[in-house]
């Protein structure tokens, strides 16, 4: 079965794990890697990723699912906040909504990823005006810094091994 590897990264979280899978993959039935493209829907089975935004996948990734009729989906995410597997789920079943009624979603994987310096700022300038909700922002940034990790990369190789 051909299939594609397509991502979507802001700060390059989603970019790690779609070049992981690339490397944990057979590279004989790969026909597209890289971001949204047409090209990419010519594959029987896409490998689709996208980064968190405001709760489901970013427009990059909408705009692409309108090209997809009739194929496999293995969707996979990351999310600045995390640690929470009904968390992602709600991201995910978000992201479903958006995919096309003749593709089927065959597998899922999301795990938290780092955010830019830009967001942890904003948290502290709001430490006068809500300190205890800035301090758990801020302790939820500083878990992320580390993310995706050997541990994420693992559970990810897990979720494609099941798949596959």
């Amino acid at each position: 079965m051909k299939y594609s590897i397509v991502y979507s990264s802001r700060t390059g979280n989603t970019k790690l794990l779609a070049e992981h899978l690339k490397s944990s993959l057979p590279d004989d039935s790969v026909i597209y890697f890289g971001k949204p493209s047409a090209e990419a829907a010519e594959a029987d089975l896409i490998f689709l990723g996208f980064w968190t935004d405001k709760g489901c996948c970013d427009e990059t990734v909408t705009d692409f699912l309108t090209l997809l009729s009739s194929k496999k989906i293995f969707l996979f995410g990351t999310a600045g906040f995390g640690q929470s597997d009904a968390y992602f789920e709600q991201i995910l079943s978000r992201v479903r909504k958006q995919i096309p009624k003749s593709c089927q979603v065959t597998g899922t994987f999301m795990c938290q990823g780092k955010m830019p310096d830009s967001v942890r700022k904003r948290y502290e300038a709001m430490m006068s005006q809500e300190p205890e909700k800035a301090r758990q922002l801020i302790a939820n940034f500083d878990q992320a810094l580390t993310h995706p990790d050997k541990e994420d990369l693992a559970h990810l190789n897990q979720k494609i091994r099941d798949f596959i």
